[in-house]
């Protein structure tokens, strides 16, 4: 890196330098005393969520790089909203998002049998399979099969119900209140300036998981929001695990991050080789560089990932450390389909390999990876079972888990808007 852009890198980082926290001013903004497990507890809270948070927060549904092509779509299944949402690419280039209800008798326009469902709309037109209303990729109602046999019918006015969309790098945010409270930039607010200009685009290989848990679902998201469980429930795929050091504490707004520092880990000699073939150049290596200015400010050399919560319900795992390959990140999302049942999904995101041995380290690496996933699920279950049972009436924190802290804090805000 030349001079210029060492200086102009400090630059940027001082520009968010404000957002940092130590753990001092951490302790003092959000305290230190039990939280509460009511909210996980008690069903009735859910009820309030639907309506406070999940049908009124910004909600990720998809990215544009899913549906790249004109027709394209994805139909998102969202039991917490009772709602089906077309994610669709239009003739025009834009992406818009609908409810997937035929305005005729409120049949799916496009039938779904899985949480998501992805195709493409021939001609740029939908064609609900009941009674045959065609709807084009902008929502319009375009034709009406026996049109003439309807004493009255207003076609302008029987579109597809549209779904306030919006575009943050890439990801795809809708809102389901007919006049959202605000826009998403202003909702990500210093978050979205702080994580902007990383390259998530260019990640487009996705390995994807998914599991229904036995758990609400902040149960599950707490549980991907602290590195203190690490060195217990991480020893089987990480056993050689050397520490970590959880830094850069940031609070933004109802978002929440932290730097994870450390000496990575011993790994088996199959993955040290793996690893070597996809450090081997700059394509797949690490790459600091890449990172947003604000992130890793000072250039430690034993950064290892940054841990963003977006609030409600997804979380990044945003890496260029020496233990990940150059451009790869993953993500966590819990969505609610009752008090007690959560669908966790998690995505690893990849820079696509460029020959067989590429492909071939980044399954490896992908595997390291469903496999401390599998050690984390394992957890959440329990955890539900021991809090409904009443043996507790409080979570007790300590520094490192003050994102759970922070977002149980920014709940029973947003449930008493």
């Amino acid at each position: 890196m030349n001079i210029a852009n060492s200086k102009e890198l400090r630059r940027g980082a001082e520009a968010f330098s404000h957002l940092d926290r130590t753990i001092d001013t951490i302790r003092t903004e959000l305290g230190v005393d039990p939280i509460s497990v009511d909210a996980i507890r008690n069903p009735d809270v859910y009820e309030l969520e639907r309506e406070k948070i999940f049908k009124n927060c910004w909600l990720k549904v998809s990215t544009d790089w899913e549906i790249p092509e004109k027709g394209d779509y994805k139909v998102k299944e969202l039991a917490v909203a009772d709602a089906s949402v077309l994610i669709v690419r239009g003739k025009d280039g834009k992406i818009r998002a609908f409810h997937n209800v035929c305005t005729h008798r409120g049949n799916k326009v496009v039938p779904t049998e899985e949480s998501e469902t992805f195709g493409n709309a021939r001609a740029n037109v939908l064609s609900c399979r009941f009674h045959g209303w065609v709807f084009g990729t902008d929502g319009a109602l375009r034709s009406v099969p026996l049109e003439e046999n309807f004493g009255q019918l207003d076609k302008a006015c029987l579109g597809l119900r549209e779904i306030a969309c919006d575009i943050w790098e890439g990801f795809i945010f809708i809102n389901f209140a007919d006049q959202p409270k605000q826009p998403l930039a202003e909702f990500l607010g210093d978050f979205g300036k702080l994580f902007a200009g990383y390259p998530y685009a260019e990640a487009t290989t996705a390995f994807r998981y998914s599991t229904v848990l036995e758990c609400n679902w902040k149960v599950a998201q707490y549980a991907f929001s602290e590195a203190y469980h690490v060195p217990t429930i991480h020893a089987g795929s990480l056993p050689g695990f050397k520490g970590i050091e959880p830094g850069d504490f940031k609070l933004i707004g109802p978002h929440a991050s932290s730097a994870i520092y450390g000496e990575g880990m011993d790994t088996a000699e199959s993955t040290a080789k793996f690893a070597g073939l996809l450090h081997k150049d700059g394509h797949h290596g690490p790459r600091p560089d890449m990172l947003p200015p604000g992130i890793n400010p000072t250039g430690r050399s034993d950064f290892q990932f940054e841990l963003p919560n977006i609030f409600p319900n997804l979380l990044i795992h945003l890496a260029s450390g020496c233990g990940y390959p150059g451009l790869a990140y993953f993500t966590h999302q819990f969505w609610p389909l009752d008090h007690g049942r959560t669908l966790w999904e998690g995505v690893n995101y990849f820079r696509p390999a460029r020959n067989a041995a590429e492909r071939v380290a980044q399954l490896h690496v992908n595997a390291l990876h469903r496999n401390a996933w599998l050690e984390d699920t394992a957890t959440m279950e329990d955890t539900f079972t021991g809090i409904r049972s009443g043996a507790i009436d409080e979570m007790q924190l300590m520094d490192q888990e003050f994102m759970i802290r922070h977002a149980a804090r920014m709940h029973d805000k947003y449930l008493a808007q």
